[in-house]
């Protein structure tokens, strides 16, 4: 492989607005003439507190602290070397790069093991795959699939597969292929036995591979497939990779890989219960579908969510157990997010896949896009469920848990609609149920008040670290600001000969020094490149660059900011120098003792003049 040349990444990097590529990951909004804010897929958070500068092609995050250019973000989000990452958005916008610069897979040595692990796992998809549409063995499955709605292309699509009966088959296939046998344990896709060898962890299984929100295959659902040869009763129907360093259940949403882009085109994202369902879905039309992987809703898989979508729509199964999970589902989104939600039921209490079966994919459409519900109005039908409504208590119960469901109603609109139903339905005056809704509203605001003085948000924790800098670190960061803004202060800087206070300020100074020499002139999504090695001065120089203080600053500025710096760095001088000449007193070195005193005095006119 050949390194990729300066002057390509710089072309790369010109042809590239950071917005586009950023509004990829993250669903970002207009934030005044110049800026985009969005929520910051780094952390978790509920307010926006991250920022796209598009004049400035850089982005930043007041949360966490994470910034840096076009090919940071990348490097991060998609866990990329930096070669990987130019790569990747030359890709994104569709700039073309020599083939000779494109195999950078040796690039990223730190993650070679799991380059490793990902290749396996492409390498088991990619013979699953095989086996089912190819081979005698698969054609029952295949067979089965078909019945199930499931055409070739879409089989070809999420490149299903099949794990033969032999408990041999994939170990063979990775030997045969010379994959490192010391990291098969490793991959989740075997399992050990007592005498220490290894055995395929599925067989006789239909195989969904699990893509990360790359792409990349890093996990598998097996679908246990009965025939009369082989009926295991004590079988699971579902069985998942275990969680390894590639597969983490909690961060991985079935089909997020393929949604993404209709997620984001769209602003609604529609999340099932199922692969089968998904996959019906997908068939019909709708590409945004997700699953979790059989589990309830997780933090971290609501964040990658509302990063990119506006509304997501729970189309869960119709039965009873259907409808309690998306109640639970509800909650936990209410809970962790400020996103629009919407129900849809699907009727005759069938999941979304016997639907499209029995009544066809457009007649799904139509039920995707006009049969939503607000989630009150589920709440008003979940909350019936098991309640004998001809009883005056159970009426009672069933309004004031209705009205504690209003509290989560932002519209004034929806609010009045309800608030008439109930009045109406249930002959209670409105100017009870609204009094009741104010006391309830009340109640609420009071339990909040007492958890937000000992649990502070990752957000109020970064700003109040901000606000501990001293002033001298916020003088330090001011002048870099100004140094990098306005290229005819680094001489006057020079000429003053003063040094920065902190070792990291001083480190970025030389390093902007050295570029400034290199360069001619400054330019902060290209310096960005400049420190690729170093995130924590990325991060720094993020900082400084997203400093909300006017644009062009003053000579007296200029001059009180070298003043504060250099009256500092006089201060821990005269400290220093006072302490070795306390240790040249002990040792009984009075020569020392006396060229120190010297020096401090001279330091301490120093410091007098400066001030």
């Amino acid at each position: 492989m050949a390194r990729i040349p300066q002057q390509v990444i710089d072309d790369v990097r010109e042809k590239t607005n950071v917005v586009d590529v950023i509004g990829q990951y993250v669903q970002l909004k207009k934030s005044g003439s110049k800026n985009y804010s969005g929520l910051c897929p780094f952390h978790n958070e509920k307010t926006p507190s991250f920022s796209v500068a598009e004049d400035k092609q850089f982005y930043y995050c007041f949360g966490c602290g994470r910034g840096g250019n076009v090919f940071s973000f990348i490097q991060e989000i998609e866990g990329l070397s930096f070669a990987e990452s130019v790569i990747k958005v030359a890709e994104l916008e569709g700039i073309e790069v020599a083939e000779k610069y494109q195999d950078v897979s040796g690039e990223n040595e730190v993650n070679s093991k799991q380059q490793q692990l990902i290749q396996m796992h492409e390498k088991a998809a990619e013979v699953y795959h095989h086996m089912l549409v190819n081979t005698a063995a698969g054609e029952a499955a295949l067979d089965y699939l078909h019945k199930r709605g499931l055409d070739d292309q879409l089989i070809e699509e999420f490149n299903i597969g099949f794990a033969p009966n032999q408990r041999d088959f994939l170990s063979r296939v990775f030997q045969n292929e010379s994959l490192n046998t010391e990291a098969f344990p490793e991959t989740g896709l075997f399992v050990e036995r007592e005498n220490g060898d290894l055995a395929d962890r599925f067989y006789q299984r239909i195989m969904f591979p699990i893509r990360n929100y790359q792409g990349k295959t890093v996990g598998f659902s097996g679908r246990f497939f009965a025939t009369e040869d082989f009926a295991d009763k004590e079988q699971p129907k579902y069985l998942n990779s275990p969680e390894t360093t590639l597969f983490n259940k909690r961060e991985i949403l079935f089909n997020f890989d393929k949604a993404r882009s209709s997620i984001r085109k769209n602003g609604t994202v529609y999340l099932f219960e199922g692969f089968m369902d998904v996959l019906a879905a997908y068939r019909s039309g709708a590409t945004n579908g997700i699953a979790s992987m059989g589990t309830s809703l997780t933090n971290e898989q609501i964040a990658a969510v509302t990063r990119l979508a506006q509304e997501l729509v729970l189309c869960y199964d119709g039965d009873e157990a259907g409808v309690a999970a998306t109640d639970r589902a509800i909650g936990h989104l209410q809970e962790s997010s400020h996103i629009d939600l919407s129900v849809i039921s699907v009727p005759e209490k069938l999941d979304p896949d016997e639907y499209v079966k029995k009544y066809g994919q457009e007649a799904f459409m139509k039920l995707l896009e006009h049969g939503k519900e607000t989630v009150f109005s589920f709440k008003m039908r979940y909350r019936r469920m098991n309640k004998n409504m001809s009883n005056e208590k159970e009426q009672v119960d069933y309004v004031q848990e209705l009205l504690h469901d209003l509290l989560n109603v932002d519209s004034l609109i929806e609010q009045d609609r309800y608030l008439t139903q109930l009045s109406t339905e249930f002959q209670i005056s409105r100017e009870t149920l609204q009094q009741q809704l104010r006391d309830l509203r009340q109640q609420q605001r009071s339990k909040k008040q007492t958890p937000k003085q000992v649990d502070v948000p990752p957000v109020q924790e970064a700003s109040q670290s901000s606000q501990k800098k001293t002033q001298v670190q916020k003088a330090e960061e001011l002048l870099l600001y100004r140094l990098f803004n306005d290229e005819t202060l680094n001489q006057r800087f020079k000429q003053a000969q003063v040094t920065f206070v902190h070792e990291i300020y001083q480190e970025l100074y030389m390093l902007f020094d050295a570029y400034i020499e290199s360069e001619g002139e400054f330019v902060l999504a290209k310096f960005l490149d400049f420190l690729k090695d170093d995130k924590r001065l990325r991060n720094i120089v993020s900082t400084i660059a997203s400093l909300d203080v006017p644009e062009e600053g003053s000579q007296q500025e200029f001059e009180d900011l070298l003043t504060v710096i250099q009256s500092s760095s006089l201060v821990e001088e005269i400290k220093d120098k006072r302490i070795r000449q306390q240790e040249a007193s002990q040792k009984g070195n009075q020569q020392l003792e006396l060229d120190l005193a010297v020096e401090i005095i001279n330091l301490t006119k120093k410091l007098k003049q400066a001030k």
